[in-house]
């Protein structure tokens, strides 16, 4: 198994670029639990099947549309709120009507973001209440400060300057002073730019400018921070 790259920085010497953040920054989604969890299997049918009663689509051609959404939109959501009118109060609680009960506690992720010193909040494209419900059921409500889902950013959602500027805002984050740990790449641009440190959560190393560290294994990268 590929263990917790820093590239271009060896193992060993990564906490040294961490020494001035005081605000940890993770997304949710296949950051805070492993992909192998496949939330995302039955959010995808949800995407699909809300796109198919709302346009008239057969299921194929309105799961094409939700992507095609999510790459010019930055989140299918949005991409229906500028096409449909749709009322994103509505879509968010249908498409997170997801089963979670299978997700498992992580004492190890809990001990290294504990271990942290500063702020730590949770930035998510979904809603707070199903942030809410993953970390529950992951046993890491109590560890952070604060949690924002995308109506924390008016429904703009990442990767867009705007959604991170108006969270930013709210929780007073200094991005100069501040780590973002995302499993989508792209969503990494914008913090770079800010001036924050950069994580990639990922199995697959994705080479870019604006990743500074490269992980498959959050909690093992964390605990580097604090030894």
């Amino acid at each position: 198994m590929q263990r917790s790259i820093a590239a271009p920085i060896i193992r060993g010497m990564v906490a040294q670029h961490f020494t001035h953040v005081d605000t940890w920054v993770f997304d949710l989604d296949n950051t805070l639990y492993p992909p192998s969890d496949d939330l995302f299997g039955q959010m995808d049918a949800r995407f699909s099947a809300y796109v198919a009663r709302l346009t008239g689509l057969d299921h194929a051609r309105a799961l094409k549309l939700c992507g095609d959404y999510w790459t010019e939109y930055g989140s299918t959501l949005a991409g229906l709120m500028e096409h449909h009118d749709v009322d994103p109060h509505h879509y968010l609680a249908d498409v997170h009507d997801i089963d979670v009960s299978h997700l498992q506690e992580d004492a190890a992720l809990k001990t290294a973001i504990s271990s942290l010193k500063g702020r730590k909040i949770v930035y998510t494209n979904g809603s707070q209440n199903h942030a809410k419900r993953v970390l529950a059921a992951r046993g890491l409500t109590t560890v952070f400060d604060a949690v924002y889902g995308v109506e924390h950013a008016d429904f703009k959602p990442k990767p867009t300057h705007d959604a991170f500027a108006r969270v930013f805002a709210k929780d007073g984050v200094t991005p100069a002073k501040a780590a973002m740990f995302e499993d989508e790449a792209r969503n990494l641009e914008v913090p770079h730019a800010l001036g924050m440190r950069t994580v990639h959560v990922h199995p697959l190393v994705t080479p870019q400018d604006y990743v500074h560290h490269h992980t498959d294994d959050l909690a093992d990268f964390l605990s580097q921070l604090t030894r």
